[in-house]
């Protein structure tokens, strides 16, 4: 089974940063990892391998620094990697995202058979690319799997995660996946998949190589606009009531008649 995770380099939700004048991401020169769910579902691809036979692709977009998402992704286990790098995919919203990573897996010379990816980002919480990914592909897909439960060359069987309990679903191959937490606990890198990963030489695909439509591309791709970037300021003007100075009666008053001028009783 040929397997591809979609995988993408976050920020380290420490070291988050925006450009106020585009309203994007400032992601060069800050502290990154890959999206914690893409590792649940690098392992899920990882354990479907060692059970059924078959490869493993890692694909991200990202700036070139992404590249060591990409070998993080082969030291843990994955037979390849692919990363989409180009200042034209700068800026992109899911939309434009979406896009992109579709077409560069309709131009692989094997198309995958399944294709795995991360329930959201914790830097959009979308939720959106994998399902936009498998609406350009034309692919069923399943969101918010929780264990897979059976897997063979034809069809995929899997246990679905709600707000009321668990569903059973069946879909045929190829197809497209996203998980959630609860699916696996993602390995550690190995040693000699580290010294493999520095080694592998990682492809790096440009607008040209997936024949993509630049109008759809990055920043001037994404009809999703943010307006306006701004930091609330935390204020904490208030009273303080100490029942040492005041008795609890007039600490009651004083609350109820601070909630009624707000408007909240």
């Amino acid at each position: 089974m040929r397997i591809l995770v979609l995988i993408k380099q976050v920020p380290d939700t420490n070291d988050v940063k925006m450009d106020e004048e585009t309203g994007t991401m400032i992601r060069e020169g800050v502290g990154a990892i890959i999206n914690p769910l893409d590792l649940n579902a690098l392992e899920a691809a990882l354990s479907l391998r060692e059970s059924i036979g078959g490869e493993v692709t890692a694909l991200s977009m990202g700036p070139p620094q992404a590249i060591d998402a990409i070998r993080e992704a082969i030291a843990m286990g994955a037979n390849h990697g692919l990363l989409l790098s180009s200042k034209k995919f700068a800026g992109a919203d899911t939309l434009a995202t979406s896009y992109t990573l579709s077409e560069a897996i309709k131009r692989l010379e094997n198309p995958p058979d399944l294709i795995l990816a991360g329930e959201r980002a914790i830097d959009g919480e979308t939720g959106q690319v994998g399902v936009e990914v498998a609406v350009m592909l034309g692919l069923p897909f399943i969101t918010y799997v929780s264990k897979i439960e059976e897997a063979t060359e034809e069809y995929i069987r899997v246990r679905r995660i709600t707000e009321h309990g668990y569903e059973f679903l069946e879909s045929p191959l190829p197809a497209l996946i996203t998980v959630v937490k609860e699916i696996n606990e993602p390995r550690m890198p190995t040693l000699s998949g580290k010294v493999r990963a520095r080694s592998v030489t990682v492809p790096v695909l440009r607008p040209e190589d997936i024949q993509a439509d630049e109008d759809r591309l990055g920043l001037a791709g994404s009809p999703t606009k943010v307006v306006r970037v701004f930091y609330p300021k935390v204020t904490r003007d208030g009273v303080i009531l100490k029942t040492s100075e005041h008795s609890p009666e007039e600490c009651v008053e004083s609350l109820l008649g601070f909630l009624e001028s707000r408007g909240l009783i």
